[in-house]
């Protein structure tokens, strides 16, 4: 069993250079919309897709996340991703942060060595760590 994931935001076309460089991912398979946003893309690692993103054509939703995460709220969910390294989290950390809401900064938990959570400019929660 795979769960897909789809992330649902505006702005697709910056997100999607953003993502792969933030979590060193691969364009796959992808459909634009006549604008030239991305109406699916899904984003790879050793040829197996990680997520996909879709735009949404409003950000709305992303600047109601960024608000209620000022305010100390959280998403009910996030998106996990697991890295080889610290040095791998710590890169797509520092990429996140920028225009992002830390919630919590890079260090051990007790069921991990590793990990951080944060809230990015798109109003994607996620959770890096070191599998």
């Amino acid at each position: 069993m795979h769960l897909g994931m789809t992330i649902y935001i505006h702005n697709t076309l910056d997100a999607v250079e953003f993502y792969q460089k933030a979590f060193g991912l691969t364009m796959g398979y992808n459909e634009k919309f006549p604008d030239g946003t991305y109406m699916h893309a899904e984003l790879q690692r050793d040829g197996k897709t990680v997520f996909a993103v879709c735009d949404t054509k409003s950000d709305e939703v992303a600047v109601t996340l960024q608000k209620l995460a000022k305010k100390g709220r959280f998403p009910i969910s996030s998106m996990a991703l697991d890295f080889d390294t610290e040095e791998e989290v710590s890169q797509a950390f520092e990429m996140l942060r920028e225009e992002g809401v830390v919630r919590r900064p890079p260090g051990p938990l007790p069921w991990n060595s590793y990990s951080t959570d944060v809230l990015d400019k798109y109003g994607v929660y996620w959770y890096l760590y070191v599998k």
